[in-house]
């Protein structure tokens, strides 16, 4: 198993330093530790570092995880595409959705949420290069989606979600970023603010931060490669 204590150290240096250097409140970006595939020995690590969000993208192996782990402090996050079948799962085990992309699955999560719980947050997918083979709403059918998830009662309608394609060029990086945020100030309202934008991963994060990212998806810094 990986270091996570000295990953975990490194990894907020990482996002502090980039929020020191954007201009960026201290402690105004969150980590999001993405542990699909690890272990439940490996995310009671984390846990034990005062690590308290996971972001999981298999639904049966996530539960089984928190079913495992049993620790109501931690907070799990559903991070995947949303399968119409496994919408009852996911709003019944999760505190967070980031991958909304369409009505109907908006609909079922609130439908299906337990009402002993409170309303499930959820982050809206943004397709930002438009291309059919991706995930997510496309930026001209955001207003529309949004309109409806503000009106479904089970829901907490937080932000936006977005997983560019990759780059290494920090330039590159930054350009879908600014885009997701100026969709997310362009759909804002004072009476329901949206305050979350997830976006950035080991590889841009830093990009992610300097245009405004309040959530960053990280797994290999943390906990290495997978296998």
């Amino acid at each position: 198993m990986k270091n996570i204590a000295k990953s975990l150290e490194l990894t907020m240096g990482r996002i502090r330093q980039a929020e020191q250097k954007y201009g960026r409140g201290p402690g105004s970006v969150k980590l999001l530790a993405v542990s699909k595939t690890r272990s439940a020995d490996e995310i009671c690590a984390a846990r034990k570092c005062g690590q308290y969000d996971f972001g999981e993208n298999y639904v049966q192996e996530a539960v089984d995880k928190i079913l495992q782990i049993n620790d109501s402090h931690l907070i799990w996050h559903f991070i995947g595409p949303v399968q119409s079948n496994k919408t009852r799962q996911i709003a019944g085990y999760f505190q967070w959705v980031h991958s909304v992309d369409r009505v109907k699955i908006a609909r079922r999560l609130n439908d299906a949420r337990p009402g002993h719980l409170p309303p499930l947050n959820i982050c809206i997918q943004i397709n930002i290069s438009n291309e059919n083979s991706k995930s997510g709403v496309r930026p001209a059918d955001l207003p529309q989606l949004v309109a409806d998830c503000r009106n479904l009662p089970r829901l907490r309608l937080r932000g936006l979600m977005a997983l560019p394609e990759p780059s290494t060029d920090t330039g590159l990086q930054r350009k879908p970023f600014r885009q997701v945020k100026m969709l997310l100030d362009a759909v804002n309202s004072p009476l329901m603010l949206l305050d979350t934008l997830s976006m950035g991963t080991t590889q841009d994060m830093e990009a992610a931060i300097a245009e405004g990212a309040t959530i960053v998806r990280i797994g290999t810094a943390l906990f290495g490669a997978r296998t």
